[in-house]
């Protein structure tokens, strides 16, 4: 399973990690997310060691959804050293995410 994180983890968690990090953001009411859900949990375990693999539930952590202009959810993003290098909007496939982790 993704770790849950929040507003106030965000940074510990994605910008100081030293691994890359995959980020859904997400809400429990919006239908696609419940699609990349499982892809997202698949993905958490299967790259254990390697990446982080979270998610932050945008009603309850408004604050970065609006910081990285999340307008509109399932939105994935990728962060490596610190930085947003990719974003992904709607469902994805498990390998499209997987390769922008590159792992």
């Amino acid at each position: 399973m993704a770790k849950e994180i929040s507003d106030a983890t965000f940074t510990a968690e994605v910008l100081e990690s030293d691994l890359p990090v995959l980020v859904d953001f997400w809400a429990p009411w919006c239908g696609p997310c419940r699609m990349v859900g499982p892809i997202i949990d698949s993905l958490s375990e299967k790259t254990e060691g390697a990446a982080k693999v979270v998610k932050l539930n945008v009603d309850e952590n408004p604050q970065k959804a609006g910081e990285y202009n999340i307008t509109s959810i399932p939105s994935v993003l990728v962060f490596k050293n610190g930085k947003k290098v990719e974003q992904f909007v709607g469902v994805k496939s498990e390998q499209t995410y997987r390769d922008a982790l590159q792992v």
